[in-house]
């Protein structure tokens, strides 16, 4: 079984509520990653927590930090848990970038700490996506529409990702 590197970058995703701060953050963690993880008997992976941002907070340098985790990976598939606000810049970056692998976006408009569906879906949506796509390329796995980077696109006025 061929091994996938899952890159966890924070997001709404992994959000959770500081009571003491009495806002969601992103935790240093990969607990929401994780806990859909330990379903998944059948899959061979690497989890690196390496980004633990908001996806709007992100820069240029955490985007080429991505890059290279990618490139200095030997696994030819790469799931990316990332922030929806900017998971399309992200992936029209690692698509001028990386060449040789499959790599696939998902994220969460809910934290997976307040309802555990969508994130889940999403991100179910995405590992299976990669366990079956065999050209190299950047994709978004959203509200059920997997589609090359450039097709696919968050809808503001609904709140959801659609197909272009």
């Amino acid at each position: 079984m061929e091994k996938i590197l899952i890159i966890n970058t924070g997001g709404t995703f992994n959000k959770r509520y500081n009571p003491l701060k009495g806002e969601l953050e992103v935790p240093e963690d990969g607990i929401a990653v994780e806990s859909i993880l330990r379903y998944c008997y059948n899959t061979s992976y690497e989890l690196l927590n390496i980004i633990h941002k908001d996806s709007l907070e992100m820069s240029e340098d955490d985007r080429e930090l991505i890059v290279k985790t990618i490139q200095s990976s030997k696994c030819s598939k790469i799931l990316i848990v990332h922030g929806t606000d900017t998971m399309d810049v992200t992936a029209t970056f690692l698509a001028l970038h990386v060449k040789d692998k499959i790599i696939t976006l998902t994220g969460a408009m809910v934290p997976f700490s307040i309802d555990t569906v969508e994130a889940t879906s999403n991100f179910m949506m995405a590992l299976g996506d990669l366990m079956c796509r065999e050209k190299n390329g950047v994709n978004l796995a959203m509200h059920g529409a997997i589609a090359s980077h450039g097709n696919i696109y968050k809808n503001r006025q609904k709140g959801i990702f659609e197909l272009c």
